[in-house]
C-alpha cells in the first residue's frame, strides 16, 4: 500500500471545495494512519512547527503548498487578503522550521 505523506487535494468537500493540502500525519505513526487536511499557510505552518509532517523534503513541499494555499486565497480575493500576504504567509512558513535550514 503506497501512502503519500504531502498531497494537494485541488477540490476537498471537507473545505468546500476549496483546495486544501492532506498531510499523513507522523505523530500517530506506527499505530495509526491518519490524515490532516490543511486550508491556509497558518495551517500548514503549525503542522509543521508540530511535527505532523517530518523529513526535509516532505518539509519542502509542504511549504510550497501552504504558500499555494495562500495564492489561490489571494487570487479569489478571499477575506480581503492582498498580494502582500503572500510576504508574510512565506516568512511564516520559512520560519516553522528554524532548524531545517535550506529547504
Amino acid at each position: 500500500m503506497e501512502v503519500l505523506s504531502v498531497v494537494w487535494v485541488a477540490e476537498a468537500e471537507s473545505h468546500g471545495g476549496d483546495p486544501v493540502v492532506r498531510m499523513l500525519d507522523q505523530r500517530r505513526l506506527p499505530g495509526k494512519v491518519e490524515f490532516v487536511n490543511l486550508g491556509s499557510a497558518t495551517e500548514v505552518s503549525d503542522a509543521i512547527r508540530s511535527m505532523v509532517v517530518r523529513g526535509a523534503p516532505a518539509i519542502g513541499i509542504a511549504g510550497a503548498y501552504g504558500l499555494a494555499l495562500e495564492a489561490v486565497h489571494v487570487e479569489r480575493g478571499a477575506d480581503g487578503l492582498r498580494p502582500d500576504t503572500l510576504d508574510a504567509a512565506y516568512q511564516e512558513l520559512l520560519n516553522a522550521r528554524p532548524t531545517a535550514v535550506n529547504l
